[in-house]
C-alpha cells in the first residue's frame, strides 16, 4: 500500500473543497470497497477525505418519500421500519448483497460508487482500461462468462455491481450532488455512465462533487427483489431483477447484466399498454410477459460463455412480475 495523506472532514464543504484541491484524492465513508482497492494496488490515491464523520447518517421523511443519509450504512437502511414496509425492493437487494459484517460498514453512498468486480480490473497484471485507459480490455477475450450483455464497448465490458442501486433505479430514485456551486438532484439513472471510450470514469459527476444522500418517491409496497448467483450468500449476482407495480405501469431493472444499472423500457411499456388495453382485473399471461422482456432482449450482446443469462433474464424477469402481480405461472 503507498503513503497518502488522510484528511477527516469536518463539514460537506471541507470535504469538497479538500477533494477538489487534489486530482488524484477519493472520498472514505465505509472504505469496504476502497481500502481492498487499495491493498491490491488497484486504488494509489494521494490524498483520503474521510466524510464518515459528517451528519450524514440520518433517514428522513419527506413530503414524498424518505431522504436517505450518504452515510446511512446498509445495514440500517435495510432494518428501517419504513423501507421495509413501503420499499421492501430496496430492503431486500442490500439483504441480498455482502456479509452482515460488510452491510454494517457499508454506506448508502459509497455503495453506488462501488467500482467494478472484473477479474481484470482488480487483477493489476492484466490490461484494463477502466483502470489503466488505453491499455486494452483484457475480458474481451477472457472471463467472458463475467462481461456485461447491455452497454459495453470496445474499450470495456465490466459489469456495475450493486444490487442496491439497481432496486434504486427501479424505484426512479435520486441523488443529491453537492459541490462549490451548491445543491443539486440527480435522477439516479443519470449517475452512473455506458463505458464508451472513458471506461475509467464511472460516473457523470465530476472530481470534487459529493453525494450527500439519494431521496425515495412515493412509497412503492408492490415491489421486490430477486438474485440468482453462484452460491446462497457473499456473491454478486450472475442476474438480478428488480420490480416496482404501480398504478402507472410497472418498473423493471436489471443488475450484474450491465455496465450501469439497467431499465427495461421497452418491457415496461409493453406491459403498461398490455394493462391498459385489458379488461379491469385480468389477469396478466405469461407469454405476454415473456414477449415484453424479449422486446428488451433483443438488444443483448452476448458471447459464447455468457449467453446463459439471456434465458435466466428472462425467466427470472417473467417469474417475478407475475408472483408480484398476484398471478399463477401457467
Amino acid at each position: 500500500m503507498r503513503t497518502f495523506e488522510y484528511v477527516r472532514a469536518q463539514s460537506v464543504g471541507e470535504a469538497v473543497e479538500a477533494l477538489s484541491a487534489d486530482p488524484q484524492a477519493s472520498y472514505l465513508a465505509g472504505g469496504t470497497n476502497l481500502v481492498d482497492h487499495l491493498k491490491l494496488g488497484v486504488a494509489t490515491p494521494s490524498r483520503i477525505v474521510d466524510i464518515s464523520g459528517l451528519p450524514l447518517d440520518e433517514i428522513e421523511e419527506t413530503e414524498g418519500g424518505l431522504r436517505v443519509g450518504a452515510t446511512v450504512s446498509n445495514a440500517a437502511l435495510a432494518a428501517d421500519e419504513r423501507v421495509r414496509r413501503d420499499y421492501p425492493v430496496l430492503a431486500r437487494a442490500i439483504l441480498a448483497g455482502a456479509s452482515g459484517q460488510l452491510r454494517n460498514q457499508a454506506s448508502t453512498g459509497g455503495n453506488l460508487f462501488q467500482r467494478t468486480r472484473c477479474t481484470s480490473f482488480q487483477d493489476v497484471s492484466m490490461a484494463c482500461n477502466k483502470r489503466t485507459p488505453g491499455v486494452g480490455c483484457s475480458a474481451l477475450h477472457s472471463y467472458a462468462g463475467q462481461n456485461a450483455l447491455f452497454g459495453g464497448s470496445a474499450h470495456c465490458v465490466a459489469v456495475y455491481p450493486s444490487d442496491m442501486a439497481t432496486a434504486l433505479a427501479a424505484l426512479d430514485a435520486h441523488v443529491v450532488v453537492v459541490d462549490a456551486a451548491g445543491e443539486r438532484r440527480v435522477p439516479l439513472l443519470d449517475l452512473h455512465r455506458r463505458p464508451g471510450d472513458s471506461p475509467e470514469r464511472d460516473t457523470t459527476l465530476t472530481h470534487g462533487q459529493l453525494v450527500t444522500a439519494v431521496e425515495l418517491g412515493r412509497p412503492a409496497p408492490r415491489s421486490a427483489y430477486r438474485k440468482v448467483r453462484d452460491r446462497a450468500s457473499y456473491a454478486f449476482a450472475l442476474v438480478s431483477v428488480a420490480v416496482v407495480l404501480r398504478d402507472d405501469g410497472p418498473r423493471i431493472a436489471w443488475g450484474g447484466v450491465a455496465t450501469t444499472p439497467w431499465r427495461a423500457g421497452l418491457a415496461e411499456e409493453a406491459l403498461r399498454h398490455a394493462s391498459l388495453d385489458a379488461p379491469l382485473d385480468a389477469p396478466l399471461d405469461e407469454a405476454l410477459v415473456r414477449r415484453a422482456v424479449d422486446s428488451d432482449l433483443a438488444a443483448a450482446a452476448p458471447n459464447e460463455h455468457n449467453a446463459y443469462k439471456v434465458d435466466l433474464l428472462r425467466d427470472v424477469t417473467t417469474r417475478l412480475v407475475l408472483d408480484l402481480a398476484g398471478q399463477e405461472q401457467r
